[in-house]
C-alpha cells in the first residue's frame, strides 16, 4: 500500500468519528490522529478492515460535513509514551502461555513470525503466507489454530501460500487451517462479496478505486467491464454508480459462480449480463459509454477489444488500469526530505508520459479499426496502491470521441 488507509472526516466531529472506529476495532491506535491544512483530520484505520468501510452507511448515520477515504503520507506512529498506555500483543501472549502449557520454550524468532497483517472475511480471517512458517507450529497443530481464532474472534481461519501459477485464473493457493466451509462474505461500501477463499482472488487493496467508480454518475450508461472477477467494479457500477446495464466478463467459472451469486445477493442480476469465456473473443460491439480494464500488471490485450466496445457515434471513457515501474532514486542525493519529494515528481512524471504513450496508441488503434480519427484526451490518472520497488498500479480515465 502507498501510506496509511484514512478516513477525513471535519474537525468538529472528528472525536466522533474516533469513537465510531474505535467501538468496532477498525481505528489503527499503533498511529496518531494527523490534522490537515484544510481544517480536516485523518483517523487511521486498520488495514484490514479498510476494505470493510462503508461510507454510505456513515454518511447516513452520522450525517458528516466531510467523510471520504484517502492513504496518507503524513500519518505518523505513536510514541513510546503513546504506545505504552496500550496493552501488549495479547495474541503474541495467547500464544506464549500455549507454548508453555505444551512444554515448549518461547524463542525471539517467533515474535517475527507472527501475523501483522490478515484479511477478515465476516467470521474467516485469510494469513499472508509470510507468517506461522516456523516448524514449531506445525508441531502445535490445530491448538495453535483455535487459540488464533479465539484471539481474533473469529470461527474460520486460512492461509494464502501464493497466487497459482499452475493455471491461467490466477488463483490463489489457500489452505483451510480451521473450518470446512471456504465460502466467506466480504462487505465494501455496503456491497456484499460472496466467494470461496481457496477458488477466488479477493484485492482489498483496491478500496480507494471501487470507491471512486462508486462515485460516478452512470445513469443511462452501458458499461463493459472486461475482467469482472467476482464483481469488484461491476457491483460499484452497478450499486452505487446506477448503471442501466453491465456487461461482465470472466472466464474463471468458480469467479463466473460468484459473481452470479453476487449480482443476486445485491439485487442487481437483471441489469448485468455474464460473459464467460475469453474477453478478448467477446461477442459485443458499438455497445458500450464506458469500459473498465481492471487488469494488472497489464491490461493492453484488451485495448483493441476495449475500443471496439465504445459507441462508433459518441465514444465513451476507457479506465486503463496498468503497473507502472518508476526509476530507482539517486542514492547518493543528499538531503532525504527533498529526495522524497523529487521522487514523487518522477513518480507522477512516469505516469504521466505511461498515459500520453498510451493515449497516442489509443488514437492509432480508433485509426485502424475504424478507419477515421478520434480525439483522445486523458481525463484523470488515478494511483490506487504501491509495491516495491517502485511499482505502482495506477488507472488512467481516457476520454473517447470521433472527430
Amino acid at each position: 500500500m502507498d501510506g496509511v488507509p484514512c478516513l477525513r472526516v471535519a474537525c468538529c466531529q472528528a472525536q466522533q468519528f474516533r469513537m465510531y472506529l474505535q467501538s468496532r476495532g477498525m481505528l489503527d491506535q499503533s498511529f496518531s490522529l494527523v490534522k490537515q491544512p484544510d481544517g480536516t483530520v485523518l483517523l487511521p484505520v486498520s488495514p484490514s478492515c479498510a476494505s470493510q468501510l462503508d461510507l454510505q452507511s456513515l454518511r447516513n448515520t452520522l450525517t458528516p460535513v466531510v467523510c471520504d477515504f484517502t492513504w496518507s503520507q503524513v500519518a505518523s506512529p505513536q510514541s513510546k509514551k503513546e504506545k505504552g498506555r496500550k496493552p501488549g500483543n495479547k495474541l503474541e501472549r495467547t500464544i506464549q502461555e500455549l507454548l508453555e502449557y505444551r512444554g515448549e520454550r518461547w524463542m525471539e524468532e517467533m515474535r517475527s513470525d507472527l501475523p501483522r497483517s490478515f484479511q477478515r472475511h465476516g467470521d474467516l480471517v485469510l494469513l499472508g503466507d509470510s507468517c506461522f512458517t516456523l516448524p514449531i507450529w506445525d508441531k502445535i497443530g490445530d491448538q495453535l489454530w483455535s487459540a488464533v481464532t479465539k484471539e481474533l474472534r473469529v470461527k474460520r481461519l486460512a492461509k494464502m501460500s501464493r497466487i497459482s501459477r499452475d493455471d491461467r485464473f490466477r488463483s490463489p493457493v489457500v489452505t483451510m487451517l480451521l473450518g470446512d466451509n471456504s465460502w466467506v462474505k466480504h462487505v465494501d461500501n455496503g456491497i456484499s462479496y460472496e466467494f470461496d477463499v481457496t477458488r477466488c482472488m479477493f484485492s482489498a487493496g483496491n478500496i480507494s478505486e471501487k470507491l471512486r467508480v462508486a462515485g460516478f454518475d452512470c445513469s443511462g450508461e452501458t458499461v463493459v467491464d472486461l475482467y469482472a472477477g467476482i464483481g469488484y467494479f461491476t457491483l460499484p457500477y452497478l450499486v452505487h454508480a446506477k448503471a442501466s446495464h453491465v456487461h461482465a466478463c470472466e472466464w474463471n467459472p468458480d469467479a463466473v459462480a460468484a459473481l452470479q451469486k453476487n449480482l443476486e445477493v445485491n439485487g442487481v442480476s437483471e441489469r448485468c449480463t455474464i460473459h464467460q469465456g475469453d474477453s478478448r473473443q467477446v461477442q459485443l460491439c458499438n455497445i458500450a459509454d464506458r469500459v473498465n480494464l481492471g487488469l494488472i500488471p497489464s491490461s493492453e490485450e484488451g485495448w483493441p477489444v476495449a475500443c471496439r466496445l465504445l459507441k462508433k457515434t459518441t465514444g465513451g471513457v476507457l479506465h486503463i488500469h496498468q503497473n507502472v515501474t518508476s526509476p530507482l532514486p539517486n542514492a547518493a542525493a543528499g538531503d532525504a526530505a527533498p529526495q522524497n519529494v523529487s521522487a514523487k515528481n518522477a513518480d507522477r512524471e512516469v505516469w504521466r508520459a505511461w498515459a500520453s504513450d498510451t493515449a497516442n496508441r489509443i488514437t492509432s488503434l480508433f485509426m485502424d479499426l475504424t478507419g477515421a480519427s478520434w480525439e483522445i484526451n486523458i481525463q484523470h490518472i488515478e494511483h490506487v496502491k504501491s509495491y516495491a520497488p517502485h511499482v505502482h498500479h495506477v488507472v488512467l480515465d481516457l476520454g473517447c470521441r470521433p472527430s
